[in-house]
C-alpha cells in the first residue's frame, strides 16, 4: 500500500503541469504541496471516500499526463501492430486502470512532506528527470519522476517508486495476457479489472 501511496503523490504531482513557463522542480514541489495539503483538508476523502478523489484525478491530474506516452512504454512493441480502434480502447481502459489503481492511495495520505532534490539537467532541457524524497515519521523514501516539456509546461511520463518505473512495473503485469492473446486480452482484462473497482457494492 505504501508504494500506491507513493505513486499516487506522484501522478498528483501533474496537476502542477498547467503552470506555464515554470521551472520543472518548482512545479512538482509546488503541487505535491497542494494535493497533499487538499487531501488533509477533506474529510470525505480521509474517510475512504475513493470515488471522490478518483474524480479529482480525473479532472486536474491526467489532462497533465502524457497519457499515450505511458501507454506505449507501458505495452511495449505489440503497440506497434495494434490497429487504431485497439489502441483508442487500451489508452481508454489504461486511463480508468490508472486512476483507480492509485486514487484510492491518496486516502492514506497523512503527515508526507515533499523535499525536491538539486535538478540536474542543462537549462534548455526538454526531457530530464525531477528526483524528490518523501518524507514522514520513517525513512525518505526516493521518488524521481520523468518530464517532457510540452509547450511552455511541463508533463510527466513516468515515475519511479522505490527504484521501480512505474511503466516498467505496468510492462510486466501485462506481458501475460499480450503473451496469451494480445493487445484484445489485455484490453479484457484491464476492462474487467475497471468493471471490478466501479461496479456498485452488493448488499
Amino acid at each position: 500500500m505504501f508504494r500506491r501511496l507513493i505513486a499516487a503523490m506522484a501522478l498528483a504531482a501533474t496537476t502542477a503541469a498547467h503552470a506555464a513557463g515554470a521551472a520543472p522542480d518548482a512545479f512538482v514541489m509546488q503541487l505535491s504541496n497542494e494535493v497533499i495539503d487538499a487531501v488533509k483538508g477533506d474529510k470525505a476523502i480521509q474517510a475512504g471516500d475513493v470515488s471522490r478523489i478518483r474524480a479529482l484525478v480525473d479532472a486536474k491530474v491526467m489532462p497533465n499526463v502524457n497519457l499515450q506516452r505511458m501507454v506505449v512504454k507501458s505495452v511495449g512493441p505489440p503497440w506497434r501492430s495494434a490497429s487504431p480502434e485497439q489502441q483508442k480502447r487500451l489508452t481508454e481502459e489504461f486511463k480508468t486502470y490508472l486512476i483507480n489503481t492509485y486514487s484510492g492511495a491518496l486516502t492514506q495520505v497523512k503527515d508526507q512532506t515533499v523535499r525536491v532534490r538539486p535538478l540536474r539537467a542543462a537549462a534548455d532541457a526538454t526531457e530530464l528527470v525531477v528526483g524528490t524524497d518523501i518524507v514522514n515519521k520513517n525513512e525518505p523514501i526516493q521518488l524521481d519522476y520523468r518530464l517532457e516539456k510540452a509547450g511552455e509546461a511541463w508533463k510527466i511520463y513516468d515515475f519511479n517508486v522505490l527504484g521501480l518505473w512505474a511503466t516498467d512495473s505496468f510492462r510486466s503485469q501485462f506481458s501475460k495476457d499480450l503473451s496469451a492473446g494480445g493487445v484484445d486480452a489485455l484490453i479484457a482484462r484491464l476492462a474487467e479489472k475497471n468493471k471490478s473497482v466501479t461496479a456498485p457494492a452488493k448488499n
